[in-house]
């Protein structure tokens, strides 16, 4: 097969569908030297990364399926005849290098990532302010540390590739494209990044009110704390989550519930998620999870496991902000369950309500943000590493902070498995508990529980999509065990 139609390639028609989205005017209607010195193109660039971020590939039922249908948080839902190509293989740990879900989510990143280089080139070459450019090339560096971060948790170490690809010079493609690198290299260049963006990028409070929900220093320093985490490297996560908190751009909403709902959203809490709109939606991530049955709000996959419901204790309100039952009588807003609806529970955190929030009619395209980073997360990172480093008592203060929010009384002491079980009550259904599980050893144990069999040795990583080490002439290798 021509080594032309891979990756590269698709990343190469990809930027081609990338300017129209933009639309950058056609070059016989302006000079290159035009295109250059206007500052608006430069925005439109950074616009097409984030953009990416709506696609189907990118956070709807491909990433649902390998980080929450996997865990002990979530069943595969919907009806039993209905396997969601392969999420029924993700809820039993049979999945295989075949599927279509490790292939989308490889595939949607590494888009997003060609995005991101071919703006930081173009960046360079904009006659713009050099403050403006300064913040667009942070803006896309935290992007592409963003689309590496999820790559790196999913295979291990993979490609890096973080320059301007010639897609006909064979050489450099299976150099760079074909090559992977180690998961310690692939977290080095996320690091990388990310100390660049902190140092481009202002303060959330900075930004004024038609550049709200851009990348900003604290997304920047959220993101490499929790990659830090991932590492053990218990110091600097401790540093970078005391930035965040030291800020003063962020704290808890009172209310856990209005965390993903519309009045939400930007809110104190955020500190990076993705941008919807009516006009321009996040593909079916709501869609995929709505309840399925009569009203038909949606596909109905994904659902809380009993093991999860199980795992609250009395009076803890995440339990009902989380949960959506059949049989609750009515939603927060009004809207009447039902009794038709296909499963007994399903994820109160994406439910887009029609008669309360912005709404048009399509479950597909919806205008709910999606969360990516919080500051609630924050406090648990500075948590588990104080506890590391031995700072038992922050950590048991920035616990008691999640656990008041929550409705429960103070710990009076510390370990880490309290911190480990507030850490899933508090993100539950946010598509981090797989790799928490992974990342601290407990997957075994959690997934036995669960009914599952965690495979040691093989089930830490997903396996590279059989596409890709087909088009790559076996260039790439597999994940062991698949």
């Amino acid at each position: 097969m021509n080594l032309k139609y891979s990756t590269l390639a698709l990343l190469f028609f990809l930027f081609i569908s990338c300017e129209n989205d933009l639309n950058v005017a056609q070059q016989d209607a302006q000079t290159e030297k035009d295109f250059l010195n206007n500052p608006e193109n430069a925005v439109q660039l950074i616009n097409g990364i984030y953009n990416k971020q709506l696609d189907y590939n990118m956070y709807s039922f491909s990433w649902i399926g390998i980080t929450s249908i996997t865990s002990d948080d979530a069943d595969k839902g919907s009806s039993l005849s209905d396997t969601g190509a392969d999420k029924h293989k993700m809820d039993n740990l049979t999945f295989d290098a075949g599927d279509i879900s490790f292939q989308d989510v490889w595939n949607g990143r590494y888009e997003g990532i060609y995005r991101a280089n071919n703006a930081i080139y173009y960046l360079d070459l904009l006659a713009i302010d050099a403050s403006l450019k300064n913040r667009l090339i942070g803006e896309a560096k935290f992007l592409r540390a963003l689309f590496y971060f999820d790559l790196v948790r999913c295979f291990g170490g993979v490609p890096i590739i973080v320059d301007k690809i010639d897609i006909n010079n064979n050489d450099l493609i299976n150099q760079v494209v074909y090559t992977r690198k180690t998961k310690v290299e692939t977290y080095a260049q996320i690091e990388t990044d990310l100390l660049d963006a902190i140092e481009k990028l202002p303060l959330k409070g900075q930004y004024g009110a038609q550049d709200f929900g851009r990348a900003s220093k604290g997304a920047a320093q959220a993101l490499l704390a929790k990659a830090y985490l991932y590492q053990q490297k218990w110091q600097e996560a401790y540093n970078l989550s005391g930035d965040v908190i030291g800020s003063s751009q962020y704290s808890l909403l009172p209310n856990y519930a209005h965390v993903w709902r519309e009045v939400g959203e930007n809110g104190m809490e955020s500190i990076y998620e993705v941008q919807a709109a009516l006009t321009n939606g996040l593909r079916d991530y709501t869609n995929v999870q709505g309840p399925r049955g009569t009203p038909d709000l949606g596909w109905g996959f994904n659902t809380p496991s009993t093991n999860l419901e199980s795992a609250y204790e009395p009076g803890d309100v995440r339990k009902n902000a989380t949960i959506l039952y059949r049989n609750a009588g009515s939603l927060w807003d009004g809207f009447p369950t039902s009794s038709a609806w296909n499963n007994p529970r399903y994820n109160y955190k994406v439910y887009q309500s029609q008669l309360a929030e912005s709404w048009n009619g399509d479950k597909g395209n919806t205008a709910k943000n999606l969360r990516i980073l919080k500051y609630s997360d924050i406090l648990l990172i500075r948590a588990e590493a104080a506890f590391q480093l031995g700072f038992t008592s922050e950590a048991l203060v920035r616990v008691n902070e999640i656990r008041n929010r929550a409705g429960l009384t103070n710990l009076t002491s510390i370990t880490l498995q309290a911190i480990y079980k507030e850490r899933r009550l508090e993100m539950a259904m946010e598509h981090d508990r797989w790799f928490d599980l992974v990342r601290t050893g407990q997957a075994p144990t959690a997934m036995a529980a669960a009914g599952k069999t965690f495979i040691v040795g093989t089930h830490e990583l997903f396996p590279i999509p059989t596409t890709e080490i087909i088009r790559s002439g076996n260039r790439l290798s597999q994940n062991f065990g698949y």
